[in-house]
């Protein structure tokens, strides 16, 4: 997949994804030379990467945000025709082997999230992928009220896996982030601490945030 060069500001950022508003993966598949996948059962990601080659983000793995020199972060939203989010939204994989603290700030949650471009997506499931229409990207930064209800929710989530208690957090813990499995079967394992201290294998996780936090964005920015 070829990728666009990176954008040198907000601005330059901000007249890409004009761009882009109303067009489909369809369209953005056939500009860039791509092949569109049938579903997205496999490459669950692939609209992501997509977007991040034609808007010219950077990181690529790095635990750091998507476009590098702007400091935000590309997230895509699927959504239903009513403007709802249809999942949740991966964030960052956990470190379940953190065993010094590090500040809030420090975290890559909070590096990810300061700054975001969201891109909806209108992706419910009876709509064949090439035909998935992006709705209207916009840049999101988090205002103190969000930062607050992240804060909390990720110390909480912290506290639990610096202690060994990982196995023991649920889907339940968290208002707006939750912490999930987060690997492609239940066999997958990574190295992980026990309340001792000692290592042992885990499944690995990831933190999440919840619809209701997505939609509570959404709701604000375009007034539904």
């Amino acid at each position: 997949m070829n990728f666009s060069p990176p954008p040198a500001t907000i601005e330059e950022l901000q007249h890409r994804i004009d761009l882009i508003a109303g067009l489909t993966l369809g369209d953005l598949a056939g500009e860039l030379n791509v092949v569109v996948p049938e579903n997205l059962q496999v490459e669950k990601g692939w609209p992501g990467q997509l977007l991040e080659a034609y808007l010219g983000a950077s990181a690529g793995n790095l635990p750091e945000p998507d476009f590098q020199l702007l400091g935000v972060e590309l997230k895509t939203l699927p959504i239903n025709r009513d403007g709802k989010p249809l999942e949740t939204t991966f964030v960052s994989v956990a470190p379940l082997t953190q065993s010094s603290p590090i500040t809030w700030r420090e975290s890559s949650i909070y590096k990810k999230l300061r700054h975001v471009l969201w891109v909806p997506i209108i992706a419910e499931r009876d709509i064949p992928v090439p035909l998935r229409q992006i709705a209207t990207p916009f840049l999101w930064q988090m205002d103190a009220q969000h930062e607050s209800l992240l804060k909390n929710d990720w110390e909480e989530l912290m506290e639990l896996i610096t202690f060994g208690h990982h196995d023991k957090i649920s889907a339940l813990h968290g208002e707006a982030l939750q912490l999930r499995p987060k690997a492609a079967d239940s066999s997958v394992r990574t190295q992980a601490f026990n309340q001792q201290g000692q290592p042992i294998q885990a499944p690995p996780k990831g933190f999440y945030l919840r619809t209701s936090f997505t939609k509570q964005i959404l709701t604000k920015q375009f007034q539904l």
